[in-house]
C-alpha cells in the first residue's frame, strides 16, 4: 500500500510542477515503482513476473525517460511556463479525481481479494492524472509525459490481472514503445 501512495504523490508532482525535468523525473519514478509492485502483488514469483516487471522498470523507469531527456535538451525547454490550467487548480483538479477515483473503486464489484485494496482508485487517479497532463499542457514533451502517466495507470490496472491474462500486460508494455515512437518524432 506504502507504494502505491508514492504512485499518488508522483501524480500530484507531476502536475504541480513547472519544471519539465521534474515532470519527466516523477514519470521515471513512477515506473521503477510499478517495476517493483509488478514483483510486490503476486504471491509466487515465477519467471515470466520477473521479466515483467524487469521490462517495465527498463522501459518506464529508464529508456523512455532518458529519451524525454534527450529531447528537453536539444529543445532547450526549462519550465511550463503558461499550461491551459494553472498548477493550483491542476492540483485540485487531482485532488478531485483522486478523491472520486476511491468513491468511484468502492462501488466497483470487484474480486474479494481486490476489493479492500488501493490498486483500483490508484490506477483510476494515474489514469485521470495523466489525461490532465495530456490535456492541460502546452510543451509536446510534457503532453508524452502526460501519455506515459495515463499508460502507467492501465498498467497498473493490469497488475490485478496478471495470472489471468498475461497477454494483457505484456501488450501494455508494447504501449510504452508507442511513447518512444512520440519521443523520437519530437527529437
Amino acid at each position: 500500500p506504502m507504494l502505491l501512495v508514492v504512485v499518488l504523490l508522483l501524480n500530484f508532482l507531476a502536475l504541480g510542477t513547472s519544471r519539465v525535468r521534474a515532470v519527466i523525473n516523477a514519470s521515471a519514478a513512477q515506473g521503477v515503482v510499478l517495476g517493483a509492485l509488478t514483483l510486490l502483488v503476486h504471491s509466487s514469483i515465477n519467471l515470466e513476473v520477473v521479466l515483467i516487471a524487469a521490462a517495465a522498470v527498463l522501459v518506464k523507469g529508464l529508456l523512455i525517460p532518458a529519451m524525454l531527456l534527450k529531447a528537453l535538451r536539444g529543445a532547450v525547454i526549462r519550465r511550463e511556463v503558461e499550461p491551459l490550467v494553472g498548477f493550483v487548480p491542476s492540483l485540485l483538479l487531482c485532488a478531485v479525481t483522486t478523491g472520486g477515483a476511491l468513491v468511484f473503486s468502492s462501488t466497483l464489484p470487484l474480486a474479494p481479494q481486490h476489493a479492500g485494496s488501493l490498486m483500483v482508485p490508484t490506477s483510476l487517479a494515474t489514469v485521470l492524472a495523466g489525461f490532465l497532463v495530456l490535456t492541460t499542457r502546452r510543451k509536446a514533451v510534457t503532453q508524452v509525459v502526460g501519455y506515459l502517466m495515463l499508460e502507467n495507470g492501465i498498467y497498473l490496472m493490469g497488475l490485478m490481472l496478471l495470472e489471468a491474462m498475461p497477454l494483457m500486460i505484456e501488450v501494455g508494455v508494447l504501449l510504452d514503445l508507442l511513447v518512444g515512437i512520440f519521443v523520437m518524432a519530437i527529437i
